[in-house]
């Protein structure tokens, strides 16, 4: 088994063309081959819910037998398991796979495995010498096929075949200086697996954390930050080209987990690194918030409103006013993710997650324990005062109860989940309250930012009397919450 470490980028044909004049490249004899790929899974599809790859490839007059173990992809960096081995087309022996529950699942899949895609394309390959590291650099331009359907190929592969992974983002900046690269993070089987379901784009959702009690805070941090990011670039082309309003919720989802993760592991971060990305992220996510308020005022709070007033002659104005600035929210969103500084935040904010050291190595229950009890103070302290909080302070006890979540979320697979299940579901009641009261603020500010009215209306009135009514509700959900205790390892 080998372990691939590889960076893909996105470039389109003309950028492509330009790519063997750069100066790092051009003293370098390229190799060329043509690499025809056939995937394979059941009919139910159990590799790819695995994720899993298995393909026959044809390179020259050898083919190959190749199994990977897909691992998520941020900032564009992959790492792969990988098993490869000489093969007869159509035969399946998986003797190669060193690991035993991975071959056994294969093994008992053989029969069943039929073609589901094929990837066509030429390879340019450059082996790169850069810093201390040898890494081939690869441009493939081609089509993906399945069911009479193809989708082009242009990118490029970059990988570290000796030295260090710093070395690789060092290569790519490099590039970038010269050359429009995105960073790309679906490979070329999750675009076939994609073109043959004929799936929909789907809004991507926060998964859970993968880390473990062995780690490092430090090396949780880097798991957690980097999941966040996989979450946010997952919905990346969802912003660009989807008409779901919870593209944007996700996506803004993604950089307030990003920047609570910051903020949260920050005692055992280096300052240079809390202080150059604490803040990096906020004009995007200023943007997101604001396209996402728009959303929610038009899809969640005007409906109601219409009902209660359908003769109401201010709705009308309201509603193509509303729908005029959320329409204005994403294409803000849209350019700020065309400039060139975009793609070059995600090479260099992944590179400086991966360049992290260990400088405060403490058992990683001790810190999380830790955490938890100081958000859990702070929630509790804001939470026993509700009934006297003003507007501003209730805001803050939003905002504090969601990074108290954000943190469990982070955590979970370190806590008991007798005390967690309770705790959370307790907990997310009294956010969904708070943020119907927030939604609520929201409205009213942006009811009088469009329709400009001194003197408050029945629109006005409804909507400061529905608010009433939540803050009426919300002790019973706060009692409800400080009757739990909070999860612990």
């Amino acid at each position: 088994m080998s372990i691939e470490i590889e960076l893909k980028l996105q470039l389109n044909p003309k950028t492509a063309k330009k790519l063997a004049a750069h100066p790092l490249l051009a003293a370098i004899q390229p190799q060329k081959q043509h690499l025809l790929n056939t995937y394979y899974d059941t009919p139910k599809l159990d590799l790819h819910a695995r994720r899993i790859a298995v393909r026959f490839r044809e390179k020259g007059w050898q083919w190959l037998l190749t199994v990977k173990s897909a691992e998520p992809a941020c900032g564009g960096l992959a790492m792969r398991s990988e098993w490869e081995t000489p093969a007869t087309p159509g035969t399946f022996d998986f003797s190669h796979v060193d690991n035993t529950d991975l071959r056994h699942f294969l093994e008992d899949a053989t029969e069943r495995l039929e073609p589901i895609f094929t990837t066509d394309f030429r390879r340019q390959i450059w082996e790169v010498p850069y810093g201390e590291s040898l890494i081939e650099l690869a441009v493939d331009r081609g089509t993906i096929a399945s069911r009479g359907k193809r989708t082009p190929i242009c990118e490029i592969e970059l990988e570290l075949l000796s030295g260090t992974v710093e070395d690789i983002f060092g290569l790519t900046r490099q590039l970038q200086e010269q050359l429009k690269l995105d960073p790309a993070i679906a490979s070329k089987a999750e675009r076939g697996y994609q073109l043959f379901t004929g799936e929909p784009m789907r809004p991507f959702k926060a998964k859970a954390a993968t880390i473990d009690a062995q780690m490092t805070p430090l090396e949780a941090f880097r798991s957690i930050a980097l999941g966040c990011l996989e979450h946010f670039q997952r919905n990346e082309k969802g912003l660009l080209t989807g008409d779901d309003p919870e593209f944007v919720h996700q996506a803004r989802v993604a950089l307030r987990r990003l920047r609570s993760a910051i903020k949260l592991f920050a005692p055992v971060l280096p300052p240079e690194f809390v202080n150059a990305y604490g803040q990096t992220w906020q004009t995007l996510a200023s943007a997101l918030g604001d396209a996402r308020n728009w959303d929610v005022f038009l899809t969640e709070t005007l409906p109601p409103i219409q009902a209660a007033f359908p003769n109401n002659r201010d709705l009308k104005r309201l509603r193509n006013e509303a729908r005029r600035r959320a329409k204005g929210a994403r294409q803000a969103i849209t350019r700020l993710l065309a400039v060139s500084e975009y793609p070059r935040l995600l090479i260099e904010f992944t590179s400086a997650i991966y360049a992290l050291g260990d400088t405060l190595p403490l058992p990683l229950a001790e810190f999380v324990e830790d955490r938890i009890t100081t958000h859990a103070k702070s929630a509790r302290k804001l939470a026993a005062k509700h009934a006297t909080l003003t507007p501003q302070e209730r805001h803050r006890m939003r905002i504090c109860f969601k990074k108290l979540r954000y943190t469990l979320e982070f955590f979970e697979p370190l806590l008991a989940a007798k005390r967690l299940k309770p705790y959370l579901a307790a907990l997310g009641q009294l956010q969904d309250e708070l943020g119907l009261i927030n939604d609520h603020i929201t409205a009213e500010a942006l009811i009088s930012e469009v329709l400009g009215k001194k003197t408050p209306g029945p629109i006005h009135g409804w909507v400061a009397g529905r608010h009433g009514l939540l803050i009426s509700e919300l002790p019973e959900a706060l009692e409800t919450w400080l009757a739990q205790r909070p999860p612990s390892c």
